[in-house]
């Protein structure tokens, strides 16, 4: 893309960058789950995330290759192996959403019911238990 075109995005401050770039509700737990695990592929992270679409999915995870918070590797295989990975920029906003996550704890959750509790549960035990029943 020529950078000439680029539109030059605009914020008031800091924080608006940063909610810009992570907020919404799929990104952080997108980034958590790579924080956690390192590297999964499109169908793992639509396994632990079952209440996102195929599209959504996609389209938050161009925007975070975008931003550089994570990496996509594809394989040359057929059918082709994509892989995602954090980014060392994108480990750095770990230690906030734990403290999100410690926030959230400590409100009781502001009234809310957790249909999953993604800062308590093994996500690694999910996953293994996902990867072994589809064998």
């Amino acid at each position: 893309m020529d950078t000439k075109n680029k539109k030059v995005k605009e914020a008031t401050c800091e924080i608006e960058v940063t909610f810009g770039v992570i907020g919404g509700k799929w990104k952080p737990i997108i980034l958590w789950l790579l924080g956690e695990l390192d590297t999964l592929r499109f169908g793992q992270l639509q396994h632990l995330i079952p209440d996102i679409t195929h599209r959504i999915l996609t389209k938050q995870l161009r925007e975070l290759e975008e931003d550089k918070l994570i990496e996509r590797k594809v394989y040359p295989e057929v059918p082709p192996k994509v892989e995602y990975s954090i980014t060392p920029n994108g480990k750095e906003i770990i230690p906030i959403l734990e403290m999100m996550c410690d926030w959230a704890y400590k409100n009781n959750y502001f009234g809310y019911e957790l249909k999953y509790n993604l800062c308590e549960e093994n996500i690694k035990d999910a996953l293994m238990l996902h990867n072994n029943s589809d064998q």
